[in-house]
């Protein structure tokens, strides 16, 4: 059966985020056998050679694009591991629009689908007449942490590992600000801001 549906997925660097956007790509297309996947992926130097050799295992009807890699003297020598993420995606935002553009060129994109550090890649799914869709494989404490930091952010005027009262989540348990990452103060929504 030929492959008509085309579909845009958008990793977020690193091995740990690149596999689990793939393998759920594989299991979608397990259902859905018409897809055809274009695995963008971002990176601030050389792609891994973990990353290659996973890549090289895919069946055909899943393309990886490595992007070419940011600039590292644009990004802080010592960031945060989530925020030289974030930030790498940012400033790949031009190429991963580029990369959209040419995949539009040789068929419709029917949807979009972003890792959550990608999650501002999205709105290019408006410019392509695309479907959008986050991908956020993690436990809901993280995911209610994230859609909370913003709100957080306003009502907490202090480091968060200062806060003597737990943190109070919607829909989860409390956590300390001590549990919290040593710069909590800098949260994906306000690095989207940056970009």
């Amino acid at each position: 059966m030929a492959k008509t549906t085309h579909i845009a997925v958008i990793s977020s660097p690193g091995f740990s985020h690149l596999v689990p956007i793939v393998e759920f790509t594989k299991r979608l297309i397990s259902h859905h056998p018409n897809f055809h996947v274009s695995c963008i992926i971002p990176s601030l130097g050389s792609p891994p050679e973990s990353s290659k050799s996973y890549l090289e295992t895919l069946p055909s009807y899943i393309n990886p694009i490595f992007l070419p890699p940011i600039n590292r003297g644009d990004v802080p020598k010592k960031a945060y591991p989530g925020v030289l993420i974030q930030l790498t995606v940012n400033l790949s935002l031009p190429s991963i629009h580029e990369a959209l553009k040419s995949l539009t060129s040789k068929a419709p994109l029917i949807a979009l689908i972003a890792d959550s550090f990608a999650i501002q890649a999205l709105d290019f799914a408006k410019e392509f007449n695309s479907m959008s869709y986050l991908y956020h494989p993690c436990g809901a404490t993280v995911l209610s942490l994230m859609l909370h930091m913003p709100k957080l952010d306003e009502q907490v005027s202090i480091e968060y590992s200062d806060l003597k009262e737990p943190i109070k989540l919607p829909g989860c348990v409390p956590l300390m600000g001590s549990d919290l990452p040593a710069q909590p103060k800098i949260g994906l929504v306000k690095l989207q801001a940056i970009s």
